[in-house]
């Protein structure tokens, strides 16, 4: 006999995608659905290997949510689980702190929500007693280690803990919960069920420590397969995990060099292709893909110029490999000679270096930054990250706007003007 369940975090039902709506809608209604999809998949894989309880170590939820359709979504869920005999044991993550519905939602009594105090659960199944030791946190931030306040293994029982933690940090998550992965080796429990950090991380030992990552990524820096760990209990106590594919889309960047392209219709040929061979690998369903292209051609001016019609033949490429989306062109194209065939210096390129170099200008930094400025005080709170989220990141933004502007005059000079 054994003891089964699936581990999993950071689902964050309904996450908004106000990027990919403005861009194209019906991909943002795709990657939009895609996290209650691969909620349901979630279920599935549960029902399908008879596993005897689910574990969410936080963040089933994204923010300040009211939805009354997320609320029946998940009842329904929960349901399926329920009518199974399957337990449900989850904890409240920083987000969920923030989520009214993690607030005000009634489950079944099958399913265990820890509370701001330590609790632990006992469940008996496949002959195995396994204590269940979790706690969750009220407010989004926990800047203090909770591994304190867990109790010691129970004597007898294998002891899973399920925390929400970011560990000794990890480059875009907020510090919470720190704690180092000696110490948890170092508490006695068999299993430590984490959630916090979107990508996958394994940490074998005197317990198995698992970070599942994310079930379903949102957008391109969340790309790669997404899952969720199937943990098997033997009797001796020992623990086999398998890592079980449940992201619906699978965000991917393609690369394409464009060197000695001469012709459109070559440089469609190598977006397919790139497009053939990312579709060809992906195991989700859907392959949403951002696009790079570089290198050098007598057509990087035209692209720049004409890069809408580029992208809708990108995404026509798409349509035809099947399941497959554009989610973005990225050009980042050699700049043609200065000097032409006839080794004559070309005027619209020394344009093009003299705008460049004003880009350096102070003046018209401060314009720009002033326009800019104003455009994120017009906007709603929720969307005035867009030109980054600090001073630093702004004049990122900036000197990338102005660069891009004055690679759009040239090309539209170069390629014979305006349309």
């Amino acid at each position: 006999m054994a003891f089964r369940f699936v581990h999993t975090a950071d689902i964050h039902l309904d996450s908004p995608l106000r990027s990919l709506a403005l861009r194209n809608p019906d991909l943002a209604e795709l990657v939009g659905d895609a996290s209650r999809q691969a909620f349901v998949s979630i279920i599935d894989l549960c029902l399908a290997e008879r596993v005897d309880a689910l574990v969410i170590a936080g963040d089933l939820y994204d923010g300040d949510q009211t939805s009354m359709k997320t609320a029946r979504f998940l009842a329904s869920q929960m349901t399926r689980l329920h009518q199974a005999g399957i337990r449900v044991f989850k904890i409240r993550g920083n987000h969920d702190a923030l989520s009214r519905i993690s607030k005000q939602l009634v489950f079944p009594d099958t399913v265990t929500i820890f509370g701001g105090r330590p609790q632990s659960v006992l469940q008996t199944a496949g002959g195995l007693d396994v204590a269940f030791h979790g706690l969750s946190f009220a407010n989004p931030k926990a800047p203090e280690s909770l591994l304190p306040k867990y109790p010691a293994a129970r004597e007898g029982a294998v002891n899973v803990g399920i925390m929400h933690t970011s560990l000794a940090g990890s480059p875009g998550h907020d510090v919470y919960a720190p704690c180092s992965i000696a110490d948890l080796h170092g508490h006695g429990f068999d299993y430590w069920a984490l959630g916090h950090i979107h990508v996958r991380q394994v940490h074998p030992g005197a317990s198995t420590v698992v970070m599942p990552g994310m079930p379903q990524g949102r957008d391109i820096n969340e790309a790669g397969e997404k899952s969720v760990t199937l943990v098997t209990i033997r009797d001796d106590r020992s623990v086999e995990i398998e890592e079980k594919l449940t992201s619906i889309a699978q965000f991917e960047r393609a690369s394409v060099d464009l060197t000695g392209t001469v012709e459109w219709s070559e440089i469609v040929g190598r977006v397919r292709s790139a497009l053939e061979d990312i579709r060809g690998s992906v195991r989700s369903r859907h392959a949403v893909v951002r696009v790079g292209l570089a290198g050098a051609s007598p057509l990087s001016w035209a692209l720049i110029r004409d890069r809408d019609l580029l992208l809708a033949e990108a995404e026509q490429a798409a349509e035809q490999t099947g399941d497959t989306w554009v989610e973005k062109l990225e050009l980042d194209l050699a700049p043609q000679s200065a000097e032409t065939a006839d080794d004559v210096a070309d005027p619209i390129f020394e344009l093009a270096q003299s705008m460049r170099a004003d880009v350096k200008s102070e003046a018209l930094r401060a314009e720009a930054r002033a326009l800019v400025q104003k455009v994120i005080a017009d906007l709603p709170p929720d969307v005035r990250d867009f030109a980054g989220g600090d001073e630093a990141g702004l004049e990122l933004f900036i000197d990338k706007v102005l660069a891009t502007g004055a690679d759009l005059v040239t090309a539209r000079l170069k390629a014979g003007g305006a349309q």
